[in-house]
Order: structure tokens, then C-alpha cells, then sequence
């Protein structure tokens, strides 16, 4: 393994299990009209599919005539949807969404034959992500018939200090959202082995930054192993990062230098067709930090 390899798997494995028990930051409750309209879709999740009338304004503290109002016309675009007994689901206007995103996202498109090419070359699940806010968001997957339970799948978030497909992105950010972000999160960052005060957290992502890539273990899923390098716009802004993922028992280490090359040949190819397919990515992630 080349003394940059291992540099950057020491980048990825300081994470204390600590770490691991770290959630994505919840975004602050809206305070106007508009945002807590949306706020509402915000509540369905797989735990809680289905919502009642009363539920959904109870959890907003509105008066009932602006609840009644924000769900009638979320019901009425069809991004909610009315079942028995005065419940509502998600509604089929979000499947139309994600239809159209699928079809013309330039990074969900840029990504699908270089995801079938990166897990042909490699043997394990390959996975495309993008900067959301203060997270990462999977937006594409390719999985092997060997991939681990519970992996990294589309729609899913995670935070941004951990995970490799996370923490490759950070060296990336402007100076300005790095000390924002250190500002917020100094703990969680000590406990992700990323750096007990500023000077080691810079000092971290020069390293990953000169080495490209990044290799975690287990701190999602124990015993999964994670190896992601950054994705660019043309004017070479970070937007998010490929890798692949694999159960620790099925990688042979001794190839990480051969699958690290394979993920960063493939981080250079995404950019490349971004850069060509639209220049709708050229806007830097403001919102960090």
C-alpha cells in the first residue's frame, strides 16, 4: 500500500465509535408561512407513513384554519395525498418529481455508466452522492448481489463527518463554510477523528485533499467499508463524491491501491460529463455551514 493510501485510510479510521451515533442536523423550524407549509412533508417518514389532520397541525402549533388551509393545498398539487379516515400519505406528484429529477439531474445522469463501469472494475457496490445543506444526500446506487445490509441507498441523508462518501468532500469547501462548520460542530468533529481543534481538523483535510480519496470502516455498519473520491462542476466547485462499498470480510486490502484508482478514474469521468451536460451545477453550495 502506497504511503499516501495509507494516509488516507488513517484519515477515514480515527472516527471513535462515538461518532458512529451522530445524526444529520435537523434543519431550524420555519418561521414563515411558506416554510411551514413545506415543513409538513418534512414529517413523513418510514416510521411514520400516515398522518392525521389534527396530527399534522398539532406538530406545527398552527391554528386549524391555516392547517386545514396548508394541507388542502398541498392535497390539491398532489404532494399529499388523502386516505381513510382523515389521513394523508405522500402523494403521487413526488413520484412524478423524482421521474423528472432522474431523467435530467446532470449529476444523477452523468453518474449511471460510471457507476456500472466502477463496480464492473471493482466487484462492489457503487454509490454517487451529493452535498445537501450540512449533509450528503445518495442520489444513485449500484449494487452487487454480495452488498452489504442497509448500505448508503438514493434518498437517503448522512452527515457530512462521517462515512468516506462525506468526508471527502470537506477539504473541498471554501475557507469561510470550513470555520462555519467548525464553529457548529468542533465536538462532533473531534469524535470523527477529523481533528481535536482547528489546527489538526485543517491539518486532516490537507491530507485527504492530497490524497484524493478517502477509506472508511464501520461507522455506519459495522465491519462495511467505504472508499470515495470528489465530484466538481466545471468551474471546479465540489458538488458531491463516488466510492464503492463493501463488507470488510470481501476486500482484499492489498488491492486498495488498485479499487482507489478505480474510484478516483471514475470521480474525473462524472466531472468531465457534468461539465458537458449542463451548466446548471456551476452554483457552489452557499448554504454550508
Amino acid at each position: 500500500m502506497s504511503k499516501a493510501n495509507k494516509r488516507a485510510v488513517a484519515a477515514g479510521q480515527r472516527a471513535t465509535p462515538r461518532a458512529r451515533k451522530s445524526s444529520t442536523r435537523k434543519a431550524p423550524a420555519p418561521s414563515n408561512s411558506l416554510g411551514r407549509l413545506l415543513g409538513l412533508l418534512d414529517l413523513f417518514t418510514p416510521a411514520a407513513p400516515a398522518w392525521s389532520t389534527d396530527a399534522l397541525i398539532r406538530s406545527h402549533a398552527m391554528s386549524r384554519s391555516s392547517g386545514y388551509r396548508y394541507i388542502k393545498a398541498l392535497n390539491d398539487v398532489g404532494l399529499l395525498s388523502a386516505v381513510s379516515n382523515g389521513y394523508y400519505i405522500l402523494g403521487p406528484r413526488i413520484i412524478e418529481l423524482d421521474r423528472q429529477i432522474r431523467q435530467c439531474d446532470p449529476i444523477y445522469v452523468a453518474g449511471g455508466p460510471v457507476l456500472k463501469q466502477l463496480v464492473t472494475a471493482t466487484g462492489h457496490s457503487a454509490l454517487m452522492c451529493a452535498l445537501f445543506r450540512d449533509s450528503v444526500l445518495c442520489i444513485r446506487e449500484e449494487l452487487t448481489k454480495n452488498s452489504p445490509p442497509n448500505i448508503f441507498t438514493r434518498g437517503q441523508r448522512r452527515p457530512l463527518f462521517q462515512g468516506a462518501a462525506s468526508k471527502i468532500i470537506l477539504p473541498y469547501l471554501r475557507p469561510h463554510q470550513l470555520r462555519s462548520l467548525y464553529a457548529k460542530h468542533a465536538k462532533t468533529i473531534a469524535t470523527s477523528g477529523l481533528g481535536s481543534d482547528w489546527a489538526s481538523f485543517r491539518a486532516t483535510l490537507a491530507k485527504i485533499r492530497r490524497d484524493g480519496f478517502v477509506m472508511t470502516v464501520g461507522e455506519f455498519n459495522p465491519g462495511v467499508i467505504g472508499i470515495s473520491a470528489p465530484i466538481f462542476n466545471r468551474t471546479r466547485h465540489i458538488l458531491g463524491s463516488i466510492g464503492i462499498t463493501a463488507n470488510e470480510e470481501n476486500f482484499n486490502r492489498r488491492e486498495l491501491d488498485r479499487i482507489a484508482a478505480f474510484v478516483s478514474k471514475a470521480a474525473r469521468q462524472v466531472t468531465e460529463q457534468i461539465s458537458v451536460i449542463s451548466s446548471g451545477t456551476d452554483r457552489p453550495p452557499r448554504a454550508v455551514g
